[in-house]
């Protein structure tokens, strides 16, 4: 039985958003808990589709006796502010100074964090978590599939394991499977790392792994996950990062030195043969309203437009309301739109109550350029007070505590507003409000691919549609300066 370290400190960075993630954004409770330190951590993350939760089951299974530090995330927005970053960083540093004798530590992290003053957040956590513990100590660290994973990371952890999902449905299996690995270099397992950067960006839309490329890709990445190698994975990056580490990536760590590399290097050269797969596919708002009415649309099987732009879960607002207006501009019907942020809007709507209907300048409250609010009198149709239980694969078990919900009615469009942003990817948040996702003809989205998880299956068609916000669909629109050169900002059709 070992004596392990267990914390944590997530955070996905859209450098070219304008909002930081503040100390109060980690405190505050979402869809997932808020800062969490000591004891209470581990009755916090439990039964919740997390890194920890998976790690936590885990290792109890093995019977390793677990130490708390602390653990966080915010939702994905820009740069995360000095404070916050070192206030948190000095809170799992004390944790780790004050445990005593351990045997090691893991870490869940994301990858892909960058604080107003370092771009390798997660590199710099990694490097005073080393010093703190020594160089011999092992320290194992959970990533998510977008990580930009950087040699920093891959020099101070002793493995890194990350998700093989997108929609994220295997979190707290990628925990488990980091629990696992190292329960193995605990055994005695004597481990290496490889990391190979690939030189293109991937959007995110292009990302999934329910589709081409990834599907098959992950698919080997599993089968080759045999002793010797402790870990392997592919990485596809965040690509909304103007950090020199941001891009996919390649990662192995295992005791047979030249295995790891043979197996690395050959997944690589995949990654980079399949570049044109990666190509973007996205609609206008108007080519999205031709393709509805082409289809007129029936409940049960709704076309599924996904608003990829303003997605809160890659550093949009969750407010942006161009493609609502369309849709109500040219009377479409059958239509449930969410989950828009706007706590004035939720506030009055409650004031009003059921049955009412109240006038209200709703969205565009976050300053996106060109954006402005839909300005109508709306009918509130339910409302909820944002405290549910997420019930699809991704955000399976997760507490929500979204604040006032009300769902209103302008036309045939129905909106699910909330007091706290998150991304539409379970059918829960709808159904908080008694809207069944499935009896509407279209559904719109602030999601890019985790809605796809829970969605998916009652989907007839989606429609990848590029309306305003911040979290620019093709990288290649991006005001890049700090990418390492050679790097691409789009895959190239070969």
């Amino acid at each position: 039985m070992a004596r392990i370290a267990v914390g944590g400190f997530q955070h996905e960075t859209n450098t070219f958003s304008p909002v930081p993630a503040t100390f109060a954004d980690f405190a505050a409770p979402d869809a997932w808990p808020g800062l969490t330190r000591g004891p209470a951590l581990f009755e916090a993350v439990a039964g919740i589709n997390l890194p920890a939760a998976g790690f936590v089951q885990e290792s109890r299974g093995l019977h390793h006796d677990l130490v708390p530090l602390a653990w966080c995330a915010a939702q994905p927005s820009g740069r995360v502010t000095r404070d916050a970053f070192e206030r948190i960083t000095a809170m799992l540093l004390d944790d780790l100074r004050a445990c005593g004798n351990l045997d090691a530590v893991y870490l869940d992290l994301h990858g892909a964090m960058v604080a107003e003053h370092v771009d390798d957040a997660d590199g710099e956590l990694l490097r005073r978590v080393r010093d703190v513990v020594g160089a011999g100590m092992p320290v194992v660290a959970s990533l998510d599939f977008h990580a930009n994973l950087s040699s920093e990371m891959a020099r101070c952890a002793t493995a890194l394991v990350s998700y093989r999902t997108y929609p994220h449905v295997d979190m707290a299996e990628c925990g488990a499977r980091a629990a696992r690995a190292l329960h193995d270099i605990l055994r005695g397992a004597q481990v290496a790392s490889y990391l190979e950067k690939i030189d293109y960006l991937i959007p995110l839309t292009s990302q999934s792994t329910l589709v081409e490329p990834l599907q098959s890709l992950m698919r080997e990445v599993e089968a080759a996950e045999r002793g010797p190698l402790v870990s392997l994975g592919i990485l596809p990056g965040f690509p909304a990062a103007d950090v020199a580490e941001c891009g996919p990536s390649v990662y192995g760590c295992g005791s047979d030195a030249f295995q790891l590399a043979t197996t690395v290097r050959q997944l690589a050269a995949e990654m980079r043969q399949r570049e044109g797969e990666f190509a973007l596919e996205l609609y206008t708002i108007e080519q999205a309203i031709a393709a509805i009415r082409r289809a007129a649309p029936a409940r049960g099987r709704p076309i599924i437009l996904a608003d990829t732009q303003d997605n809160p879960g890659a550093g949009g607002h969750a407010d942006t309301m161009s493609l609502i207006k369309a849709l109500v501009s040219c009377h479409a019907h059958g239509v449930l739109a969410g989950v828009i942020c706007d706590p004035a809007a939720a506030a009055r709507a409650h004031a009003a109550g059921e049955g009412a209907s109240v006038e209200l300048s709703l969205g565009a409250g976050s300053g996106t350029p060109g954006e402005t609010p839909l300005t109508a009198r709306f009918n509130v149709i339910a409302l909820g007070d944002g405290r549910f239980t997420g019930t699809g694969p991704f955000y399976r078990g997760a507490r929500f505590e979204l604040g006032p919900m009300a769902l209103l009615e302008l036309g045939g469009v129905r909106i699910a507003v909330a007091s706290r942003k998150q991304q539409a990817a379970d059918q829960a948040m709808f159904r908080h409000l008694r809207a069944e996702p499935a009896e509407h003809g279209v559904l719109v989205l602030k999601s890019s691919v985790h809605f796809r998880a829970d969605f998916g299956a009652i989907a007839g068609r989606i429609l990848v549609v590029e309306a305003p916000g911040p979290n620019i669909a093709d990288p290649a629109q991006l005001p890049f300066r700090k990418l390492r050169p050679g790097m691409r900002t789009s895959p190239q059709r070969r």
